[in-house]
């Protein structure tokens, strides 16, 4: 394997779960059980609102690197060609 191919895979794998935790850390926008849960441990003025708008830039972020990854991936190895 290339050591190109190798910090793409590596870069991939870390955007894909970085991109899973940080949906994961958003808040619930409805009123089901995460919402009820979040609600009794922070108040209107923490500052939530920089918090959500940090998280989704991280997850843009996180979301273009892992497209960037497939869409080099799939021109370092076209269809066809990952066994020879």
């Amino acid at each position: 394997m290339s050591p190109l191919l190798i910090i793409v895979i590596v870069l991939w794998l870390l955007s894909a779960i970085g991109m899973v935790a940080f949906v994961m850390l958003h808040s619930g926008k409805g009123t089901g059980v995460s919402d009820i849960i979040a609600g009794s441990f922070y108040g209107a003025s923490t500052g939530s609102n920089l918090v959500e708008k940090n998280l989704d830039r991280l997850t843009i972020i996180c979301a273009c690197v892992f497209v960037l990854c497939l869409l080099l991936m799939m021109l370092i190895y076209p269809a066809g060609t990952v066994g020879a």
